[in-house]
C-alpha cells in the first residue's frame, strides 16, 4: 500500500520504518527542518518497562496539589490554564479511581515490555550503534522517600521486575562517582533496565528507513485532513492535496487539530519536561549508567560522553518559555550526587538546555490502531513514555494496517476507549 506517516518523531520513524519492512510504499511528512526535534530531542532516554505507570492513579492528585508550592516541584503549573487544559486535568482526575489506574497500568506495561524487547531486536538485527548503559538506580534520600517508593516496588513485583532493596554502600559500588556527602538511605536497582540516547536511534533508524525505500519530506506542515476522504490531506502552502490508500498519525500535539474537523476530539494536553545536557569534564566523577532521584523525580544519565538530568512535568505554559525553578532544580539534583562530573557553566555553549512537549492522554496509554475513519490510523499520545513505547507501538499499528493481529494484547488502545 501506499501509506503517509504524519510527524517524524521517534514515534513516526519507527512507526514508518516498520511499515516499509512490510513492504509498503512509505512517505513521511514532517513540520520542521529535521527529524526529531520535538519531544524526541532531548529526553532523559530512561528505557524502564516497569516504571511505565499511568500518571492518573489514586492519591495522585493529593500529591500534585502537596507539590505544586515547593521550590522544586516535579509537578508545576504554567497559569493561566486553558479552557481546553482545564477540561483534560477534570478528565485525568475522574481517571484516577482505582479500577480505571490498573487497567491502564496493565496495558502500558504490557506494551512497554513488548516495546523493549522490540527496541532490543532492532538495535541488534540492524547493528545500531548509539549511546546506551546498562542498569537503572533509584535514590532514596531518607525515610520519607523509601516509604514514597514503595507502592511502586509492589507494582515492579505484580510486573515480575527484577530489581534488588540495597543500601548506601552497594549503592555507591554501583555508582562509585556518587557525592559522599550527600545524604543516602539506599536505593532500588533494576539491572535489566538501561538508558539510550532516543534521538540518535531515532536517526539511525531514520537512514536505515531511507534506504528501505521511506521518502521524508521536511518543512511540510499538514494544513487539514479532507473530512470526505480521510486518507487525504493538504499540505499548507500547497495546491493540491496528497492521496494516499493509508495514513498513520504520529503528529504529537497537532493531531488533535487535525482531528477534530474530522469529527474525532481527543483530549491531548503538553506536559512539558526539562533536560539539561552537558559534556563530561571527568569521567570518574561521572555515572555509569541512570539514576532517579526518587524525591525530586529529577532523572540522570549518562549518555556517551555527557550527562543528562531531565525532569519537570509542566502542564500550561508555552513551549517557548522556561520556567526558571524547573531548570534550576536539574542543576541542584546533579551538583547534589555528581559535582564537578560536567561541565555546566551556562555562559558558553555546552551546557544544551531543553524544553519539550510530551502529549499526554488524561489516563495514561495511548492511542494505538483505527481511527474510525477509513483509511486513518493513529499512533499518539505516549506522554512522558514515548521512547520507552515507541518500538512496539510502531509494530502494533504496522500489523493493524497490514491486517495482522499484533503479536499482543492492544485491548485499551483503541480511540473508543476515550468514549466509553
Amino acid at each position: 500500500m501506499k501509506v503517509a506517516v504524519i510527524g517524524a518523531g521517534v514515534i513516526g520513524i519507527t512507526t514508518a520504518w516498520e511499515l516499509a519492512m512490510d513492504g509498503h510504499e512509505v512517505t513521511v511528512f514532517e513540520r520542521r527542518g529535521a527529524a526529531a526535534e520535538e519531544g524526541s530531542f532531548a529526553n532523559a532516554g530512561v528505557v524502564a518497562p516497569g516504571y511505565v505507570t499511568p500518571w492518573a492513579a489514586p492519591g495522585m492528585p493529593r500529591k500534585v496539589l502537596s507539590h505544586l508550592f515547593s521550590r522544586h516541584a516535579p509537578v508545576a503549573l504554567g497559569l493561566p490554564l486553558s479552557g481546553s487544559e482545564l477540561a483534560w486535568i477534570w478528565k485525568w482526575w475522574r481517571a484516577c479511581r482505582l479500577e480505571t489506574y490498573l487497567a491502564n497500568r496493565a496495558r502500558l506495561q504490557r506494551l512497554a515490555f513488548y516495546s523493549r524487547e522490540r527496541l532490543h531486536q532492532i538495535t541488534a538485527d540492524r547493528q545500531l550503534e548509539y549511546d546506551r548503559s546498562p542498569g537503572y538506580l533509584v535514590l532514596l534520600r531518607g525515610e520519607a522517600d523509601a516509604r514514597m517508593v514503595e507502592p511502586g516496588l509492589q507494582v515492579l513485583r505484580d510486573a515480575g521486575v527484577s530489581f534488588r532493596q540495597i543500601g548506601s554502600d552497594e549503592a555507591r559500588k554501583i555508582e562509585p562517582a556518587l557525592n559522599p556527602d550527600t545524604g543516602l538511605l539506599g536505593a532500588v536497582h533494576l539491572p535489566d533496565d538501561e538508558v539510550a540516547n532516543c534521538r540518535q536511534f531515532a536517526l539511525l533508524l531514520k537512514t536505515d528507513a531511507q534506504r528501505l525505500g521511506v521518502n521524508f519530506e521536511f518543512n511540510k506542515a499538514v494544513a487539514h485532513m479532507d473530512s470526505k476522504q480521510s486518507a487525504t490531506f493538504l499540505i499548507a502552502g500547497e495546491t493540491t492535496p496528497r492521496s494516499f490508500d493509508a495514513v498513520v498519525l504520529c503528529a504529537s500535539l497537532a493531531s488533535a487539530r487535525l482531528l477534530r474537523p474530522l469529527g474525532l476530539k481527543i483530549p491531548l494536553a503538553a506536559v512539558y519536561g526539562y533536560s539539561i545536557s552537558a559534556p563530561i569534564r571527568e569521567p570518574l566523577n561521572a555515572p555509569r549508567s541512570a539514576l532517579m532521584d526518587e524525591r525530586y523525580k529529577v532523572a540522570i544519565s549518562r549518555l556517551g560522553n555527557r550527562v543528562r538530568v531531565a525532569g519537570s512535568a509542566e502542564i500550561g505554559g508555552c513551549p517557548d518559555k522556561k520556567r526558571a525553578a524547573s531548570v534550576q532544580t536539574l542543576y541542584k539534583v546533579l551538583q547534589d550526587w555528581f559535582p564537578g562530573a560536567a561541565h555546566t557553566s551556562n555562559t558558553g555553549a555546552s551546557v544544551q538546555e531543553w524544553k519539550g512537549a510530551r502529549p499526554m492522554l488524561p489516563d495514561g496509554p495511548p492511542i494505538i490502531g483505527a481511527s474510525g475513519l477509513p483509511g486513518l490510523w493513529l499512533n499518539l499520545g505516549h506522554g512522558s513514555s514515548g521512547w520507552a513505547l515507541s518500538c512496539g507501538s510502531a509494530r502494533a499499528v504496522a500489523d493493524l494496517v497490514g491486517g495482522i493481529t499484533p503479536a499482543i494484547d492492544m485491548d485499551g488502545f483503541d480511540v473508543g476507549r476515550l468514549t466509553r
